[in-house]
This record gives structure tokens, C-alpha cells and sequence, in this order.
């Protein structure tokens, strides 16, 4: 019976040291050599955020991002179509990447000391601020006249960190989508919407009636392409591709197909992009 009950102790620790060296061998297979296995790659965009991520009427994925993403594929893959589009909220663009859901974000994502503890950025691609747009009829000028009104923000964005942090009495109205949150503006539950100034300047030239009366709020931030914390060799990889990107133009060309055409004269491409 000894002999059995020995034997069976053996069988189940060493079936433990088996799964633990599969297991060890599954987080230690290069990243990129899956991707190129799986014969796609997986990029997290927007789905409500024109220009930058959206999805046309069409049902096919548009914007600025999505340029990028296109661009990544066909240097890595041979061919800008071997890219699957993963639809992301702001407030799940951490977890996506930590489930593997993902292999990259591209969904206008900032660099913030907070998110560097949980995801890795690449080289940044993209210049951005905070800014406040409301309706021309009662305009939000300062954060002083913000006072005793409600400010719509989207959850898990820089706008809700930046106004829970340095403006903990404005009475934040928070929202999933971009779509939710800019209706709640136009229904007038709140006084003004906080977003990446980026968004708001398209935004409000497209919107009748409402413009960014604050510009800019805070200081100048990034935004970068994220791949999950230890992917070291898709970092690697990512890094010296924004940077040849950078280096011949493309993100240029990328503006003048996706961004010029919403923002007209408005806005300088210098301001946005990274030349």
C-alpha cells in the first residue's frame, strides 16, 4: 500500500513539474513568432472615436489609428489586410492587453506614469492635451466655471484621472462610450465635456453650436502604441518601427488622409504629430 501511495506522490509532482515547464514554455514562446504563427495581429481600436478609431457606416474600421495599425501589419506581415480590428472601451485597454485579448493598442492610448506600471509603451506617435468643449450658448471658458456644474468625462480616459486628482469638487458624470458621453452634452445633463483635445477639435467643427473654448489644460502628453508589461520583443520591435515611420513620413501621410480633411485650417499637423 506504501509502495502504491509512494508511487502515486511521485506520478503527481512530477505531472506538477511537467505543467509547470509547459507553462514556462508558453510564456517564454517569442511573441512575434506567434503572431507570425496565428498569420494575423491583433490591434485594439476605437469604435465611436473619429477620426482616430471608428467604424464607418460600411461596418469597416477608419481613422488615424487604424492607418497606423494597416502599416504595422504589412510590415510585419507582408500585407496590411492580416490585421484583426479588437474593438476597446478607454477603461478596458489595460485588461485587454494583460488577457491576451489583444497583442497591441492603438486606441489613442496617453502614456501615464499609472499605465507604465501595468502596460509597456513604444515610442510615442502622437502629441495630445486635455481640453473642454461646451455649447456656445453658455461656454466653459476656465475651470473656475466649472464650479457647481457637471462635467461629462468618458471612464479610464486622462480626463477622468487629470479632474478626480487636481479637481476632486467638480462632480465628474462618467460614461463608457464616446457616443453616450457626447449625447449626454448635446441633451445638456452636464455644463461640459472633458476630452483629448484632439477629439474635441474635430468634434466641434463637425457639432454646430459647440466649440473648445479650453484648449489645452495641463501639460503636453503622448500618445504611444501599448503592448502587454514583459513583451520585451514586440517592444523592441515596435520601437524601431515608430521610429522609421517618424523617419520617412509616414505619420505625415497618415494626417493628411484621416486628420486634414476634419480639421481643415484649425489645426497645425506640427501640433499633433511627431515629424
Amino acid at each position: 500500500m506504501k509502495k502504491i501511495l509512494s508511487l502515486i506522490l511521485t506520478l503527481v509532482i512530477a505531472l506538477g513539474v511537467l505543467v509547470g515547464c509547459g507553462s514556462k514554455a508558453e510564456e517564454s514562446k517569442s511573441s512575434i513568432d506567434v503572431i507570425k504563427k496565428a498569420g494575423k495581429i491583433r490591434i485594439g481600436v476605437f469604435s465611436d472615436k473619429p477620426p482616430f478609431g471608428f467604424v464607418d457606416e460600411k461596418g469597416a474600421n477608419q481613422g488615424y489609428d487604424v492607418y497606423l495599425a494597416k502599416r504595422l501589419a504589412k510590415d510585419l506581415l507582408g500585407d496590411e489586410n492580416k490585421v484583426e480590428f479588437v474593438l476597446v472601451e478607454a477603461a478596458n485597454r489595460v485588461e485587454y492587453l494583460q488577457s491576451n485579448k489583444v497583442d497591441i493598442i492603438l486606441a489613442n492610448f496617453t502614456v501615464t506614469p499609472e499605465r507604465k506600471e501595468k502596460v509597456d509603451f513604444a515610442t510615442p506617435y502622437m502629441k495630445v492635451s486635455l481640453g473642454v468643449v461646451s455649447p456656445d450658448g453658455a461656454p466653459i471658458k476656465s475651470v473656475d466655471d466649472l464650479k457647481g456644474k457637471k462635467l461629462l468625462v468618458n471612464k479610464g480616459t486622462t480626463a477622468e484621472s487629470y479632474f478626480t486628482k487636481n479637481y476632486p469638487d467638480i462632480e465628474l458624470v462618467k460614461f463608457e462610450q464616446n457616443t453616450e458621453t457626447f449625447a449626454a452634452l448635446k441633451d445638456g445633463r452636464g455644463a461640459a465635456l472633458a476630452h483629448d483635445n484632439t477629439l474635441l477639435f474635430a468634434w466641434a467643427r463637425e457639432n454646430e453650436g459647440y466649440d473648445t473654448y479650453i484648449s489645452s489644460l495641463g501639460e503636453e502628453d503622448a500618445i504611444a502604441p501599448a503592448v502587454k508589461k514583459g513583451d520585451a520583443e514586440l517592444l523592441e520591435w515596435l520601437n524601431k518601427e515608430v521610429d522609421t515611420l517618424i523617419k520617412e513620413g509616414f505619420f505625415k501621410e497618415a494626417y493628411d488622409a484621416t486628420l486634414a480633411p476634419v480639421y481643415g485650417d484649425t489645426v497645425k499637423s506640427e501640433t499633433v504629430i511627431f515629424n
